[in-house]
């Protein structure tokens, strides 16, 4: 995926060799690979460790039996839908400075990027969900019930990203048509902008999840400060800790999505083809991060992933 219609995919060069005859030496031009750049090589490198990272993840819970609740297939499809986002960065530095780009494979990388980071995000959707559920119906989430419509809901978000992420594969890109892309070459601007502002909705329910969560915690916390007769305004050391150290992680969540989501989401909605490429890697580069990131803040926090 090139950053805009202005950074072409690469230079052509006459590469011309003294001993060949002229009329040969101007039919065998060949096109030149692009320099390698420092973003080329962060590109790289972060691909490798969202892949690496992730396939850890994801085979952990899938080779443990005991991690089958509607938790464990949340992070499992949230692990795999990052680790795909690495194979896609990795991709497109091969396609981009290793291989003579072209046009499929622009195609190709741009729709597993979207298809991964759709996923990736509905997935994030998804765990606030559960964690949502898990408090209001605590006696009976978990169960095999709860099990059949977390792996349902997970089905449906995989052919839902599957079929967004075919998108340019299809037809909808602006190769044929410079003028209509986006600041995403070859996306155009109004598949961005209907991506985008799909991200924007998924950040918003999101958050409305996380905030029902802090009210169902606070009522259970009022509820059972009731009960053992003593005032909820002021518990005892261990209670104040506990919740303080719950508030501070949810705090630290929410900050890493919306800081990784929100500038790409806003920004695609903004920009276009004549915008500095450099402005959208700068809001690209935290989105794609997100997937360095949520292993450590989802899975890796979990003592039985870490068990496992």
């Amino acid at each position: 995926m090139i950053l805009n219609a202005s950074e072409l995919p690469w230079d052509e060069s006459s590469g011309l060799e003294p001993f060949f005859p002229l009329d040969h030496q101007e039919s065998s031009t060949q096109p030149e690979l692009p320099a390698l750049t420092v973003w080329g090589v962060a590109l790289c490198i972060s691909g490798t460790l969202i892949a690496t990272e992730n396939a850890i993840v994801v085979t952990t819970i899938l080779a443990t039996p005991s991690l089958r609740a509607p938790v464990f297939l949340l992070l499992a499809s949230l692990g795999l839908a990052d680790l795909l986002a690495g194979v896609a960065l990795i991709l497109h530095f091969l396609f981009r400075f290793c291989v003579e780009p072209s046009d499929w494979s622009d195609l190709l990388t741009s729709g597993l990027l979207v298809t991964s980071l759709t996923a990736s995000l509905c997935s994030l959707m998804g765990v606030a969900l559960d964690r949502y559920l898990s408090l209001s119906h605590a006696l009976t989430y978990g169960s095999g019930q709860s099990r059949r419509r977390a792996a349902t809901l997970l089905l449906l978000v995989w052919l839902g990203a599957c079929v967004i992420g075919a998108g340019p594969a299809m037809g909808w890109h602006c190769l044929e048509e410079p003028s209509s892309c986006s600041v995403a070459r070859p996306l155009t601007r109004t598949y961005l902008s209907l991506l985008c502002g799909g991200f924007l909705m998924v950040v918003v329910v999101t958050l409305q999840l996380y905030a029902g969560i802090c009210r169902v915690a606070r009522r259970h916390a009022h509820a059972i400060a009731t009960q053992r007769h003593f005032l909820p305004t002021n518990p005892p050391y261990p209670s104040r800790h506990s919740s303080g150290k719950g508030f501070s992680r949810l705090i630290l969540v929410l900050s890493v999505f919306v800081g990784c989501w929100m500038p790409f989401s806003l920004w695609g909605l903004l920009g276009d083809a004549s915008s500095p490429p450099l402005y959208t890697y700068a809001t690209l580069v935290p989105a794609a991060g997100s997937s360095l990131l949520n292993p450590i803040l989802y899975s890796l926090r979990n003592k039985d992933i870490r068990k496992s």
